[in-house]
């Protein structure tokens, strides 16, 4: 059935690489048949029988794409205990104590709270959340995804005393502290996925689906994406999926899975695209370190607060090079998560091992700490970045980690942009927010009203609006491979757009972060 939807008398931005703006727009079925002026907007739709929509001057933007955040947490922290901006264990232990007495679930769940936050300036421990809760097993996520906080419950549960991982932390006298990290992060949480059952798993997934639309996200690259998830999306009814879903399946040394999703996709002969366009593959994630707030990133160098250790490595670089190569023969594209410049290193020469990298576009996940020659290396190699600004913010500690000499590798997105390096924007949700305009106010204010300590230093990296605009449409549809209809709004592409409450080129840039997102559409229809 042929459906005609004219949008008039608006202020529509088609792209921001330049800035070009309309004032009404033709969409037939999925996608803009005319952008343009509004008097041949509306003959167009009388021609065609058309239902005319008048915008009454709001502003219009393409959908944004979030090219690296996990669907799955996402829906999963939807439905549990937001921990972020705690600032003591004991305020922490007060909202788990609440929160128990509410849930219903089997397991207590929340997630967000960081150590660096925290009035007694440690991490918490197992006897801390047993003081609040010692029924019912408890998994309390740090704001990075890479380690967890669990109650003696929860180590009995998954019989972790028994399990050989690396990331699970003992004090001095060998007694599990209930922090793990990495892989034991990664064991624990399928674990606790593991105990949910269809129903309330699919619904996690639509729930996460229903709150991007509302954020303005109309795309997301979902990454270490697992059989479960995808099985799961592939049985949601099409007009369930209110936003495109593209995904980077976890590699199976990623989470020490019994099945291996690349060889899953070889034996299928499936490679990057395939699908419809709501759920799409495009590759396989890879994770080739940890995080800076765990100190688990690998750095080429010792942390500057604690150096004793430079991070570790997840998997050896003859690893990742047998791996990836097999990706990149399977024409796959590989997301490598790569934080320390020492696994950028080796993420970088494994990349220069393969036949042309550029074609498929293989990524650097975070590119968190980034030397001058490894940018260098990039451009060359013509891959690209998925970055998160947001990170300037929650990272506030970062030249703590690093320290001085370092301090100007921190989140260099300003070079990388120059350069004409592939960039595109994203959150990492759950780690950040979804909220595309706190990413925004990230990317173009770089912490200069929080006081970020690396302000001062690193501020000539600050984006534009119009870059951090770029970045996070036309920049992530390219990461995506999307990028000839997806990221703008141009005739012939699909018509996948947002209505907001105020233009941000009008504003103050403090305020950005507080747009409001009104309405968003797919496809030209409203999700």
């Amino acid at each position: 059935m042929k459906s005609v939807s004219c949008f008039v008398n608006g202020r529509i931005y088609k792209s921001f690489k330049p800035v070009k703006v309309a004032d009404s727009m033709v969409v037939f079925n999925d996608r803009i048949l005319y952008i343009g002026e509004e008097d041949t907007a509306k003959e167009i739709c009388k021609a065609l029988k058309g239902k005319t929509i008048d915008l009454r001057s709001k502003v219009v933007f393409p959908g944004f794409i979030d090219c690296h955040m996990h669907l799955d947490e996402l829906g999963i922290y939807l439905n549990t205990l937001d921990l972020r901006g705690t600032k003591s264990i004991e305020e922490l232990k007060d909202k788990v104590r609440n929160y128990a007495i509410k849930s219903n679930l089997s397991w207590i769940i929340g997630h967000g709270w960081d150590q660096e936050l925290f009035k007694e300036k440690r991490w918490p421990t197992r006897w801390d959340i047993d003081d609040a809760i010692k029924d019912k097993p408890a998994l309390l996520s740090r704001v990075d995804l890479h380690a967890a906080v669990l109650n003696s419950r929860a180590i009995e549960a998954i019989n972790l005393l028994d399990r050989k991982l690396v990331g699970i932390e003992r004090d001095r006298k060998e007694n599990l502290t209930g922090i793990v990290k990495e892989d034991a992060f990664q064991f624990v949480v399928e674990k606790v996925k593991e105990s949910l059952d269809k129903k309330e798993y699919t619904n996690i997934l639509q729930d996460a689906l229903s709150f991007t639309a509302s954020q303005g996200v109309t795309t997301v690259g979902f990454v270490s994406c697992d059989r479960r998830s995808l099985n799961t999306l592939l049985s949601i009814k099409e007009k369930k999926i209110r936003v495109r879903v593209y995904l980077n399946l976890q590699d199976a040394q990623e989470k020490r899975l019994h099945v291996d999703n690349l060889e899953m996709l070889e034996n299928i002969g499936i490679k990057k695209g395939f699908g419809d366009e709501r759920v799409k593959i495009n590759g396989i994630k890879i994770l080739s370190d940890g995080s800076l707030g765990s100190r688990t990133a690998w750095l080429s160098r010792p942390y500057s607060d604690d150096p004793s250790t430079s991070g570790f490595p997840n998997i050896k670089e003859e690893g990742l090079r047998r791996v990836a190569k097999k990706v990149h023969e399977a024409g796959l594209q590989l997301a490598i998560h790569g934080i320390g410049d020492r696994a950028i290193d080796m993420i970088l020469n494994v990349y220069e091992d393969l036949q042309s990298p550029n074609k498929l576009r293989h990524r650097i996940e975070h590119a968190s700490i980034l030397r001058e020659d490894q940018v260098e290396r990039i451009l060359r190699l013509g891959i690209v970045a998925s970055i998160q600004p947001r990170f300037i913010l929650s990272d506030w500690w970062a030249k703590e980690r690093v320290g001085e000499e370092r301090v100007r590798w921190i989140y260099p997105f300003k070079t990388i942009i120059s350069k004409g390096i592939g960039v595109g924007l994203s959150t990492d949700a759950p780690v950040e927010k979804l909220n595309p305009f706190e990413t925004i106010y990230a990317a173009i204010t770089r912490g200069k009203y929080e006081n970020v300590p690396f302000y001062n230093e690193t501020k000539d990296q600050t984006l534009s609006l119009e870059e951090a605009l770029y970045a996070y449409t036309m920049g992530s549809a390219y990461v995506l491979h999307e990028e000839k209809d997806l990221g703008s709004l141009e005739e012939g592409k699909l018509a996948d757009f947002i209505i907001i409450d105020r233009d941000p080129f009008e504003i103050n840039e403090k305020h950005i972060k507080k747009i409001k997102v009104l309405e968003t559409y797919v496809g030209g229809s409203n999700a």
